[in-house]
This record gives C-alpha cells, sequence and structure tokens, in this order.
C-alpha cells in the first residue's frame, strides 16, 4: 500500500512545470549577441565598429524614403550611463577625420557590428584625435571573422 500511494502521489509531480524553465524578461541591453553584432553593453574604446546609421531622405517630387547608411570607424569613446549614454566615432575619409556622436539608445542606428578589437589601456582615445602629433605606435588588433 505504501508504494502504491507514493505512486499517486509522485504522479502530479510529474506532470508540474519545473520553475526552472520559467524565464524572466530580457532587458535590451542584456539580449543575446549573434555573431558580431554587438549589445550596447559591450562596446568599449578601441573597437572598430560598423555602425548602420537609417536615414530619412526626401526625394525631388516629396516623397520621403528611409535609407541604411554604414559609419565604419574606432571608438574614441563611451559617455553617460543609462538613456543618455553616447558613442564617438571616429574614422579618416579621404585624409579628413570625421568624427561622429551617436546616442545609443536612438532609433537612428539600426545596428552596431563589431569588425576588430584593438588593445588598448585607455577609457577615452583622445590621443588620436590630434593630427600633428600622430600617434607613432600601431595598435595590436585582434579582428573578429
Amino acid at each position: 500500500m505504501s508504494d502504491e500511494q507514493t505512486q499517486t502521489t509522485t504522479a502530479p509531480e510529474e506532470t508540474m512545470v519545473p520553475v526552472e524553465t520559467a524565464k524572466a524578461p530580457v532587458s535590451p541591453q542584456e539580449k543575446p549577441v549573434a555573431g558580431n553584432v554587438l549589445a550596447i553593453d559591450q562596446l568599449r574604446a578601441g573597437q572598430t565598429v560598423r555602425l548602420h546609421e537609417r536615414i530619412k531622405d526626401v526625394t525631388a517630387k516629396g516623397e520621403e524614403r528611409q535609407r541604411v547608411q554604414v559609419f565604419e570607424g574606432i571608438i574614441l569613446g563611451v559617455r553617460g550611463s543609462g538613456v543618455s549614454k553616447t558613442l564617438t566615432i571616429r574614422k579618416v575619409s579621404e585624409g579628413i577625420g570625421v568624427e561622429k556622436i551617436y546616442p545609443l539608445h536612438s532609433p537612428v542606428i539600426a545596428k552596431i557590428e563589431l569588425v576588430k578589437t584593438a588593445r588598448v589601456r585607455r577609457a577615452k582615445l583622445n590621443f588620436l584625435n590630434n593630427l600633428k602629433s600622430r600617434f607613432k605606435r600601431k595598435l595590436e588588433e585582434t579582428y573578429v571573422k
């Protein structure tokens, strides 16, 4: 009789869903990232990224269209916290240095892809800005596949 009683008491336990399978909602910063697309909390100074930016254009007919333009450069620094976090990216285009500052939580940013990572010892890489005192040493870089 005791065996039968234990069997009847264990049967309802087997049909119950374990608590471990229930998942809590994931915040946007903690989402698992596929491939080389970065999450907001993974951005660091010294990374070369390809930022996809949504741009709205108006055609000659007056129609509004939306396109994605890629801006590839090195991250000079990440500033701020929370919703007001910004990202400074620099690239050299035809011998002219171009810097852009993007708010990270802006709908303008479609996605951010990691191209390569350089080993740096600073949080802000402002020494890369000055063209007259060129940075002599080449950064140690690791490419992402």
